[in-house]
């Protein structure tokens, strides 16, 4: 076990899965930020928040998501980004499972909101697709301890230009 934990390598995996993670968030955003009011009823959908909570929470995730996705992608804070999306992913499967639970007949609203795209309804299939995301989340998380990413990159370069007469 105490190899694959140190293992050199999981530096080299976390950078694909950081980006995908990130295009991911940053994609997801995307539909939220353009029409947050589409989007506060997607939350409201869910019945889960006070009413008061909906359009704070319809105006804010999404620019957290946007973030957390460039985060992710450069390189930049990426383990703060790990954090949020950890967390965003665990709070949107809760989401998700009290909704199929209480047997709504209702739209995602991840990528598209509901009055956007039909044929995106909430199933088990979306807490799965949501959990390898959670997995992905996690592992960038735990593993990703020194990201290669834009910081990286940039002291590689000062370095070079430091070695160089």
């Amino acid at each position: 076990m105490n190899r694959f934990i140190n293992w050199r390598g999981h530096g080299f995996l976390a950078l694909p899965a950081r980006w995908y993670l990130g295009w991911v968030f940053a994609v997801a955003s995307i539909h939220k930020i353009a029409d947050p009011a589409a989007f506060a009823m997607d939350v409201a959908t869910y019945d889960i928040l006070p009413l008061q909570l909906i359009n704070v929470m319809a105006i804010c995730l999404p620019w957290i998501e946007l973030v957390a996705g460039i985060a992710l992608i450069t390189g930049v804070k990426s383990r703060a980004a790990a954090w949020l999306t950890t967390g965003m992913m665990i709070m949107f499967m809760v989401a998700l499972v009290l909704a199929l639970h209480k047997g709504l007949d209702m739209s995602c609203g991840c990528f598209a909101s509901a009055s956007m795209e039909e044929g995106d309804e909430i199933s088990w299939k979306t807490v799965l697709r949501d959990s390898g995301w959670l997995l992905l989340s996690v592992y960038v998380l735990i593993f990703d301890k020194a990201p290669l990413g834009m910081r990286t990159a940039v002291s590689l370069l000062r370095h070079r230009k430091r070695k160089t007469p």
